[in-house]
């Protein structure tokens, strides 16, 4: 028979927290989440707590830190306000499929619908940006409802799933029989049954391509196939091409390795996704960012989509043949079928189109003759110091594209950026996590002087657990992404992008972080250098041009083929 012991639901939280490998928790106490902070007093030895200095930072804590350790990043928040301050995060979890358990406080459940003190329906709220959601209000239910959360939150596609939980149940004592470890939930297949069929014909289609074009997204990564596809990579002999939210999936040096797909991205592999005969998609979903036009996407090529979620299959653009499964079981089924090939001369096509890019408008930003400093260059700065072994973490604008259009990496999980919602304030919280997260490894946040001032208040988290993260200002005294739209498209009508920001050396000094601002071309690289060097967190200020802009560029409505340079 099973010993049992009597526990309150607060202390069976954190034993299933315990029992599930979890390690740190980021959170922001309150009223209705009280109980548990009491028990979490008896369990700092076992449990990390995180106290950030807003609820929004706390999920893009946990965000950074599930992106750079494979692991579920965990968050507590109270009711209310402090629930819904996690929507933001839960939705950029959701769409960048990022594996969360999120644990909410909540009235008394005699309470709920009278209107109570910071009562709201979180439930409702944030069903359409979770994998799955649920309410407690009786303690016996806590194991097996987290140990459910837990495993639909990391497996199949992963995302963020919310426990709400009351507060009669955080107290309530009850008969505690141990943790169970979840391995099944009825009705739910993380990963489709792969279809041998599917399997020979994209085989079949791979092998008769004479230009194919593989395009991978953050998939590789969420199902550690990194090895997997680099095998079938390098038999294949094929072009490779990334999304933002897959990069540092394969080295960028990589001879296979053609660049970024997108918006922003490189000028080669965007123009040749309409010359390729093959398309092989792995772990992406076709987001309108990458596609353009989509009726005039790739319309000579036949299509064959890697996805671990079925629903992504033919939901953008109808494939050939949709290989259903886990890319890390169906990459080497298809590596076995394939034919070894050299490609050479069809990779010789996107290095004469790296070339042209490279002459019209990378050179420029690498390079350029103005006094002004670029966003590229301060990248490239970084890139001769580090070798590409940081971890780099971005919020959201044109220092976005640039750092992921620039930045050089060796190993996987070393970008952290928010792709799918674009979620400006991401970066300095995600920074954070990150380094919980891979504490052995250097992190870089790269922020525009408006991202940073959405959750610049994470100074003080930073500050209190004595992390040491760098943070790069680029500041171009602009919201500098929408000034870019509003001059191409807009007739230079700026309207509400010039942004004034404080003294950042002053302010992160009085967060007694080390800090220094550069605006000369021959003092960057030293100013750099000593940021690195600099044995806890700092922050640096770079002064870059007012109105440089991000290119190459494909503008919103057209196709990928109308890519522009400048």
């Amino acid at each position: 028979m099973m010993e049992t012991k009597q526990l309150t639901g607060s202390k069976a939280l954190l034993e299933a927290c315990i029992a599930e490998g979890v390690d740190t928790i980021f959170g922001y106490p309150g009223g209705a989440i009280m109980p548990i902070y009491d028990a979490l007093y008896d369990y700092t030895e076992k449990l990390k707590h995180v106290l950030v200095r807003h609820e929004q930072g706390g999920i893009h804590a946990g965000q950074g830190y599930a992106r750079t350790s494979s692991k579920v990043g965990v968050v507590f928040a109270t009711s209310g306000p402090g629930a819904t301050n996690l929507v933001t995060g839960l939705a950029d979890a959701m769409i960048d499929s990022t594996p969360l358990v999120c644990i909410t406080g909540q009235v008394f459940a005699h309470l709920l619908g009278t209107d109570a003190f910071q009562e709201t329906d979180i439930i409702n709220i944030t069903m359409p940006v979770t994998k799955w959601n649920y309410q407690i209000t009786d303690a016996t239910e806590i194991p097996h409802i987290l140990a459910k959360a837990f495993y639909l939150a990391k497996t199949g596609r992963p995302g963020p799933v919310l426990i709400d939980i009351t507060k009669n149940a955080q107290f309530q004592s009850f008969d505690y029989q141990g943790y169970t470890v979840c391995n099944h939930v009825r009705s739910y297949r993380p990963k489709p049954i792969i279809r041998k069929e599917y399997i020979n014909e994209a085989v079949q289609l791979i092998n008769e391509a004479k230009k194919p074009l593989v395009i991978f997204g953050q998939g590789v990564i969420l199902g550690n196939a990194e090895n997997e596809f680099k095998e079938f990579i390098e038999k294949s002999g094929m072009p490779a091409a990334w999304t933002i939210l897959a990069l540092s999936a394969m080295p960028t040096d990589h001879p296979q390795n053609v660049g970024m797909l997108g918006m922003h991205g490189n000028y080669g592999p965007n123009v040749l996704t309409n010359e390729c005969d093959v398309l092989i998609a792995v772990g992406m979903r076709f987001d309108d960012r990458v596609t353009g036009r989509l009726d005039k996407y790739a319309k000579q090529a036949k299509i064959i989509h890697l996805d671990i979620d079925p629903s992504e299959i033919d939901k953008n653009l109808l494939a050939h043949v949709g290989v259903w499964g886990d890319c890390k079981e169906t990459l080497p089924l298809l590596t076995e079928g394939i034919e070894q090939k050299d490609r050479s001369e069809w990779l010789q096509v996107f290095a004469g189109y790296a070339k042209e890019e490279y002459e019209q408008c990378i050179k420029d930003e690498m390079h350029p003759s103005s006094e002004e400093m670029t966003m590229a260059e301060v990248i490239h700065a970084v890139n001769e110091i580090t070798k590409g072994d940081a971890v780099m973490v971005t919020d959201v604008g044109q220092h976005q594209m640039v750092t992921c259009r620039y930045a050089k990496f060796n190993q996987t999980r070393s970008n952290v950026t928010s792709g799918g919602l674009g979620t400006m304030g991401f970066g300095l919280p995600a920074a954070i996590g990150a380094k919980f997260g891979a504490p052995e490894r250097t992190v870089i946040a790269v922020i525009g002087d408006g991202g940073i001032q959405m959750t610049l208040q994470e100074f003080g988290t930073i500050m209190q657990t004595g992390i040491n993260v760098k943070v790069m200002i680029l500041n171009n005294q602009f919201l500098g992404m929408v000034r870019q739209w509003q001059q191409l498209f807009m007739d230079k009508r700026y309207s509400f992008v010039d942004i004034e920001s404080p003294d950042y050396v002053m302010l992160a000094n009085s967060y007694k972080i080390a800090a220094a601002k550069v605006s000369k071309r021959e003092d960057l690289v030293s100013a750099v250098t000593k940021m690195l060097a600099h044995p806890g967190s700092y922050v640096l200020e770079v002064m870059v041009g007012k109105e440089n802009n991000v290119f190459p560029m494909v503008p919103q409505g057209c196709s990928v083929s109308e890519i522009r340079l400048k």
